[in-house]
């Protein structure tokens, strides 16, 4: 069991995934490494909102993001995040099955 900082942290990742955006920016992401640019194109969101999504995912540390000439490359810091994610659409699509 983690102790109140870590659940304090999982809270604040929890909330911040909790955005439908977020969550797409970040399924995109778990397959491959992207830009703003890419995630704009492939999100048909703004650009200025991808760059505050972006901006707090990396609050909690959810992605990284690393200089590419004059643009920036983003990544999830880790595979769990994406596995979370992941597990909780598999949970979704069974409940739906049970319905």
């Amino acid at each position: 069991m983690g102790d109140s900082s870590q659940i304090d942290h999982a809270a604040r990742v929890f909330k911040a995934l909790g955005n439908p955006a977020r969550l797409e920016i970040v399924l995109h992401l778990s397959d491959h490494a992207c830009t703003v640019t890419e995630l704009v194109e492939c999100t048909g969101f703004s650009q200025p909102l991808v760059s505050q999504h972006l901006a707090k995912l990396r609050e909690v540390h959810v992605v990284k993001g690393e200089r590419e000439g004059k643009a920036t490359r983003y990544s999830i810091v880790d595979a769990h995040v994406a596995h979370v994610i992941h597990d909780t659409l598999a949970h979704t699509q069974e409940g739906e099955r049970h319905d």
